[in-house]
């Protein structure tokens, strides 16, 4: 049996891997790096960096695949991920397929956490036949976010809400928090909140040479942030950002 070796790496920077993400990819007899496009080559650049600081292992294979690409134009947006994660399926089978025997064990690298809204685990199980799976856990942008603005996640004895742009702007602000953590958000969902009695502390890139964190009431930082991360995208190609609300209770 094929043992797949999940590695949360944290948000790029090596120094947020594990001893345990260390050892399990330098235990991996193949490591796959995807490669998603010319506007998106910094990630897998960031992934070689990672391997070549912290993977000594002469054994280890370090192997490239192209990343399928998903198609943006279905109006059915679950059955495009469903259609998106199959394609990547078959790739990853293909391509252990023809490096690996039938016990050998291979590595992907995980941004933040490989639990945390992210399809890497639901891909995995649509591989046949099955792996066996194992997870090593990694540093989220939620902890990056809040590390760096120096702020606790939560208030004294009070939920907290993680959330997607898409469900805060289809939906609105969840009546049973006031804090929230929103994730995967493309549009700047909170630019469609009422900003009254609001903060937001918001990062892109957070943990890397080129973090940028804005943060104060959502009235007035909310239009520094989209300027701020339009400008980020345009220059890098691609952006990856967090951030928190937190009103009034």
């Amino acid at each position: 049996m094929i043992e797949l070796l999940l590695v949360g790496i944290g948000t790029g920077n090596p120094e947020h891997l594990t001893l345990q993400a260390i050892r399990a990819l330098n235990s991996a007899d193949l490591i796959l790096i995807p490669r998603k496009g010319a506007d998106k080559a910094d990630l897998a650049d960031l992934r070689r960096t990672i391997c070549t600081e912290v993977v000594t292992n002469p054994a280890t294979k370090i192997v490239e695949f192209d990343l399928p690409r998903r198609d943006q134009s279905n109006p059915d947006y679950r059955q495009g991920v469903d259609d998106w994660h199959d394609a990547i399926a078959k790739v990853w089978s293909n391509t252990i397929d023809s490096r690996l025997s039938d016990n050998g064990s291979v590595a992907m690298l995980v941004w933040g956490d490989p639990t945390l809204y992210d399809s890497t685990l639901r891909i995995a199980s649509r591989l046949k036949p099955a792996p066996r799976v194992r997870v090593i856990p990694g540093i989220t942008s939620i902890q990056a976010l809040t590390a760096s603005h120096a702020i606790p996640l939560n208030e004294i004895g009070a939920p907290f809400l993680v959330t997607t742009g898409r469900q805060l702007r289809e939906a609105g602000w969840p009546a049973d928090a006031d804090t929230l953590v929103v994730m995967l958000d493309g549009d700047c969902a909170f630019m469609d909140l009422d900003p009254a009695g609001v903060t937001i502390w918001w990062g892109a890139y957070v943990g890397m040479p080129q973090e940028i964190i804005l943060a104060g009431p959502l009235a007035e930082t909310g239009p520094r942030i989209v300027k701020a991360r339009a400008e980020a995208r345009e220059k890098s190609g691609w952006i990856m950002d967090v951030y928190l609300l937190r009103r009034e209770g």
